[in-house]
Formats: C-alpha cells, sequence, structure tokens
C-alpha cells in the first residue's frame, strides 16, 4: 500500500496541550513500520521534517475507497469497551485527539490505515482528562498477546494481539517507528503516561502495539 508523507506534525501526546490528571487534552497517535517490537530504535531528525517537540511529520497511509470504517473497540482484558470517533488534523496540523468532554471515548485516527487493512492503524485515547479518569487509564496493564477486537459498520470483527508496549519522551517520540510505512496489518494504541512537568501535563506517552491475529 502507498503511503504519503502529512502535512501536519505529530504530537507525543498531543505535542502542545497533553493530558494530566485532571487536566486538559491527553494522547497522540502512532503506528510502526516493522511489526511492533518494543526494542527496535526509533529515528527522527531531519530538521526540515520536525514537529514541534523534533518529532517528524508521520505517513499517511491510502486507502481503498470502498474499505470498511471502524466503529467499535474492546479490549477485554483491561476492560475497555469504547465507540470509535473519526479524528484528523487540527488546524495548526497537529493530530486531533477526543475532546476532554468525550474521555471515555476511543478515536481513530483517519490519516493512518484502517484497522485490519495494510498499514498502520493509529487508536488515540485519553489517560486522563480534567473530568477524571478515562478510557485508556489502565493501558499500562495490557499485556503481551492481550486480544484487540475492532468491529466496523459492516458488522465484521477484526481481532488483534498486543505484541510490545514502551514508554517513549514526548521530547523523543519515534515517528519513524511508530509511523513508518509497512506492509503488515498493525495496530497501534497511543495514550499519555509518566511523571507531571511543571504545567501538569505527562512527560512521556505510552505505546502499544498490535498485529492483526
Amino acid at each position: 500500500m502507498s503511503l504519503w508523507h502529512a502535512a501536519l506534525p505529530v504530537l507525543a501526546c498531543l505535542a502542545l496541550t497533553g493530558c494530566s490528571s485532571g487536566a486538559v487534552d491527553a494522547s497522540s497517535a502512532a503506528s510502526r513500520a516493522d511489526g511492533g517490537s518494543s526494542s527496535a530504535p526509533g529515528s527522527l531528525n531531519s530538521p526540515k521534517d520536525t514537529g514541534p517537540e523534533g518529532t517528524q511529520k508521520p505517513e499517511k497511509s491510502g486507502k481503498p475507497k470502498s474499505a470498511a470504517s471502524p466503529t467499535h473497540v474492546s479490549i477485554p482484558s483491561i476492560g475497555v469497551n469504547s465507540s470509535l470517533m473519526r479524528l484528523g488534523l487540527n488546524e495548526d496540523g497537529t493530530v486531533e485527539v477526543p475532546p476532554a468532554e468525550k474521555g471515555m471515548t476511543v478515536g481513530w485516527y483517519t490519516g493512518g490505515a484502517i484497522p485490519g487493512e495494510r498499514g498502520a492503524a493509529v487508536l488515540i485515547g485519553h489517560n486522563d482528562t480534567r473530568l477524571g479518569k478515562a478510557v485508556f487509564h489502565d493501558l499500562r496493564k495490557i499485556g503481551k498477546g492481550a486480544d484487540i477486537a475492532i468491529r466496523n459498520d459492516q458488522g465484521a470483527e477484526i481481532h488483534f494481539r498486543v505484541t510490545g508496549t514502551e514508554t517513549v519522551s514526548k521530547k523523543a517520540f519515534p515517528t519513524e517507528k511508530v509511523y513508518g510505512a509497512t506492509n503488515a496489518r498493525t495496530l497501534r494504541l497511543i495514550t499519555c503516561d509518566g511523571a507531571f512537568d511543571a504545567q501538569g501535563h505527562p512527560v512521556d506517552n505510552l505505546i502499544v502495539y498490535a498485529d492483526r491475529s
């Protein structure tokens, strides 16, 4: 499947706002090129291609016009059961995240692959918002081999198995690792993680890698 460069930068936990314990927005999304091993190195760095925190602009997967859209995600092992809202890009070029009032709803980044199709599909969810715990609050508890089920608007259910997780600094988000081109059918879940900075925003992102089972 062909990929093309998005015109806008990726956020690591939404680079400009971030989520906090009782504060505003949460995560930012990603998907990976080579199947999701959490030990593989990420690469960034061409200054002309960097976003506000030094991350490269993400690549974007092309999608078949007739492909089904995802509508629901469930992760039984951590109690996630959510509809999927569509997320695009903000006017400033950053990836959208669900609004705080929809903290219990997961978002699908439409600039990535459709879950189940070739490429890296990206789901974004809050850990916490100013309103309290959110849908991915327990994402850090997910284990290798855990099942992730996504249902689409044609009634089909697609399953993924977690292959690994990693926590990364928002200042060194592994853009190439999570957004790189791939022929595999992969899924990435992103939320905020880690300690808080002086503004009350988490300094890290938690990335979950999964492959179609």
